[in-house]
């Protein structure tokens, strides 16, 4: 199986897929799935604008994520996890202040003072880089549904299948182009997968202003 030679080429077979979607608001979510829209939007004649999410990690473990945050959505609980390590969305309460204070700068370093766009009644794709336990996208698509939109595709260029699977029930639709099933985690599956910086991210985001 190829690999992507990067984000950008990514998003560029993605929007193959997508090509027949007429006037949707595209969210990418921070970072990588920003340089995986920009050439999505570029093709579908629209810019990309930002949904910024969170990771709510297991405190012995931080990289161990038990759930996630998205802007204007609640915390979603991997409860299964969360059970397994003996404890309970109560027990990480102070880890969701602090990635909600965190997720708040983000939002202001990436949007300054403007909003979310309208979404109620339009068709939205959400699009990442990739997914593994897919805990940011679940929290991510649960928080654009408040918004009542027509649609909501998932679109990422790789994904672990179960996570693909288990997603198909918060989205309309999910547009993958890989499920490995040697899936072990994201990166591997680019040739280049450089960790992005807020500033790469508004530099992305600033080409299509």
């Amino acid at each position: 199986m190829e690999l992507f030679a990067d984000r950008a080429e990514a998003g560029a077979l993605l929007a193959e897929r997508l090509q027949d979607v007429r006037d949707p608001v595209i969210l990418a979510l921070p970072r990588g799935g920003v340089a995986v829209a920009v050439p999505i939007a570029r093709r579908l004649g629209t810019v990309p604008d930002v949904l910024v999410t969170r990771k709510i990690g297991y405190p012995p473990t931080p990289e161990l994520g038990v759930g996630a945050i998205a802007e204007g959505g609640e915390p979603v609980f991997d409860l299964t996890l969360l059970h397994r390590l003996g404890m309970t969305p109560e027990s990480v309460a102070d880890v969701v202040e602090e990635e909600r204070r965190e997720l708040a700068r983000r939002v202001r370093a990436y949007r300054g003072d403007r909003p979310l766009p309208a979404l109620e009644g339009r068709e939205v794709i959400v699009v990442d880089d990739g997914l593994a336990t897919g805990g940011t996208a679940r929290a991510a698509l649960r928080a654009v549904a408040t918004h009542k939109p027509a649609k909501v595709t998932l679109a990422v260029p790789v994904g672990a299948r179960e996570t693909v699977e288990s997603l198909r029930e918060e989205a309309d639709e999910v547009v993958v182009l890989l499920t490995p099933i040697d899936f072990r985690a994201v990166g591997q599956w680019y040739e280049h997968f450089d960790q992005l910086s807020d500033a790469d991210v508004l530099d992305l985001l600033d080409r299509e202003d």
